[in-house]
């Protein structure tokens, strides 16, 4: 197949991504101390006798000549959702095992863990790994979602590694790619089958955070790109001075891509999932503080604006929750309402089962979006909240309340209102230079962590708000992150999830600064494109978040 490039594809291919001091030489280790658990140390220790406790691992330069390295082969795995940078873990890790030994050589397990399972994968030689330097996407070897928890899965994979004469397999991905990473790491060392893992913190959520990982690879490009989209329709409500745009973005878990966007583009309002739970607040209480934005714009002339929502926002709201989890107990393998023909049929019956309180919620609901509750579950029995147009729900009530306003004579204005969702524009993306450098420091730290014989790590790349020659490189314990918590009835040890700090530095900077965001004598900021060319401060900023979460270290 003839590959087409566009000119920023051929640029962006010769484009040499910056690198820590440590990692631009001769690489040596520095351990420090031993580590314990986020929560549930004994708990812990019990499930990772081998790998809990750990020390950190910094990377330094190499005082005199490094000792020879004998050779050895590596396997790679992209698991999980796409984030930009992933072909620049997977192009630095193989640049570092060249440079440990030329006769290194990096196998890419494809679609995801399921390759290292079934014994699919290619060999990454530098002719290919050429071809996807500083590039999106994850497509050199592709992705899947197959968790690695059976013993059988973890048993195929020594058979292959074992075939390939593989001593590590590197795992690209989110906290549970990296839980089971650590599971695996731990298995094959009770097996002693000689094969290390090393993982590496990817998700555009940026909720693979804590007080090593400073943030996860990819959340700086989607941001950018989602909030260059945001500025455009600030632009163009600015302009044509009629459209109220509710903008929904990835984060079901947490809402720091909400948060971030809002902290480049200063939206009219954004929505935190977080502060919602933190005070109990109702869908009529969310309802009610758009409407006071919306009508004190209209006093001044203004039937404009915009409202950013987290994907995850209702199951923040607890009363929706509640509802949630009664309709996840009551359509599991439920033939019943399976058997109802007509979508009246299946309200009437859905209400009939709830409790009084949920059943009040339900009934408030528009006809569309209960049914869409009521829909598709995913594997685990739960709603795909992804699925459900949170900002269509608000559109609605919010026009219902300001219709209520005008016939009080409390509102003159004129609401219209356009929705979006911006989810996949940002997960392939070409990665900002911040990204590809980050990320193409993490697949060598990677490198040099399996060199070493380490297993159980994440690579770790920190003091991200410096230049990159001042980064420091190394690694950090699986087990350090870990808790335990109730997942389908069992208690399982989990990465800890990083939700929104309602005492951190960005949201209290939102707080600080939403008013003036809704006033109608605010102005918006135009984040513009990615820049890969031109000053630092344009090309090489990180995010806001971590700016102002650094910004007090």
């Amino acid at each position: 197949m003839t590959m087409t490039k566009s000119p920023l594809q051929v640029a962006r291919a010769a484009y040499q991504p910056k690198m820590p001091v440590a990692l631009q030489g001769q690489v040596s280790l520095k351990e420090g101390a031993k580590t314990q658990s986020v929560a549930d140390q004994e708990a812990i220790e019990k499930l990772f006798p081998n790998t809990y406790g750990m020390p950190v691992i910094e990377l330094v330069p190499q005082e005199g000549e490094a000792p020879a390295v004998a050779a050895f082969n590596v396997g790679v795995i992209l698991s999980g959702g796409q984030a930009p940078g992933g072909h620049n873990v997977i192009c630095g890790l193989f640049d570092a095992l060249k440079r440990i030994n030329p006769a290194n050589k990096l196998y890419g397990f494809l679609g995801g863990p399921s390759g290292l399972v079934d014994g699919k994968y290619t060999e990454l030689t530098a002719d290919v790994i050429d071809e996807y330097r500083n590039t999106g996407g994850f497509d050199i070897i592709g992705s899947g979602r197959t968790k690695l928890e059976e013993t059988w899965q973890f048993d195929n994979g020594i058979k292959v590694c074992q075939e390939l004469g593989i001593k590590a397999v590197v795992i690209i991905g989110g906290d549970d790619s990296n839980t089971n990473a650590c599971v695996l790491a731990e298995y094959y060392i009770q097996k002693n089958c000689g094969i290390q893992v090393i993982g590496c913190p990817k998700t555009i959520d940026g909720d693979l955070k804590n007080e090593m990982i400073e943030t996860s690879f990819g959340f700086d490009t989607a941001c950018k790109v989602y909030s260059e989209l945001i500025g455009n329709i600030q632009r163009d409500a600015n302009s044509a001075k009629k459209y109220w745009h509710f903008i929904r973005l990835m984060g079901r878990s947490a809402s720091h891509i909400a948060l971030e966007c809002a902290l480049q583009s200063q939206p009219n309002i954004c929505l935190i999932s977080e502060e919602v739970e933190a005070k109990a607040m109702n869908l009529n209480d969310i309802v009610e503080q758009i409407v006071e934005v919306i009508v004190a714009r209209a006093n001044a002339g203004l039937n404009f604006g915009t409202v950013l929502i987290p994907e995850g926002l209702i199951e923040f709201i607890p009363a929706m929750r509640v509802l949630i989890q009664e309709l996840n107990d009551m359509l599991a393998h439920n033939e019943e309402f399976a058997a109802l023909e007509g979508d009246d049929a299946k309200r009437e019956y859905v209400k009939s089962m709830l409790t009084p309180a949920s059943c009040e919620l339900y009934r408030s609901l528009p006809k569309g979006i209960a049914k869409q509750l009521t829909l598709d579950r995913d594997p685990h029995g739960n709603v795909m909240v992804s699925q459900i147009e949170t900002e269509k729900l608000l559109i609605e009530m919010v026009g219902k309340r300001l219709a209520q306003l005008k016939a009080a004579g409390s509102y003159k204005g004129k609401f219209s209102a356009l929705n979006h969702f911006f989810g996949y524009e940002g997960r392939c993306a070409i990665p900002s230079n911040f990204d590809a450098d980050y990320c193409y420091s993490l697949g060598a730290t990677a490198s040099y962590l399996i060199a070493a014989g380490k297993t159980g790590y994440m690579a770790l790349v920190k003091n991200l708000t410096k230049p990159a020659s001042e980064w420091v490189a190394g690694g950090v314990p699986v087990t350090m992150m870990m808790n335990m918590e109730r997942r389908h009835g069992e208690m399982k040890p989990v990465i800890q999830k990083a939700l929104v700090d309602l005492n951190g530095a960005p949201f209290q900077y939102l707080v600080a600064h939403r008013a003036d965001w809704a006033d109608p004598n605010m102005s918006y900021i135009y984040p513009g494109p990615i820049q890969y060319y031109g000053p630092s401060e344009v090309c090489d900023q990180p995010t806001r978040t971590l700016m102002l979460e650094q910004a007090g270290k």
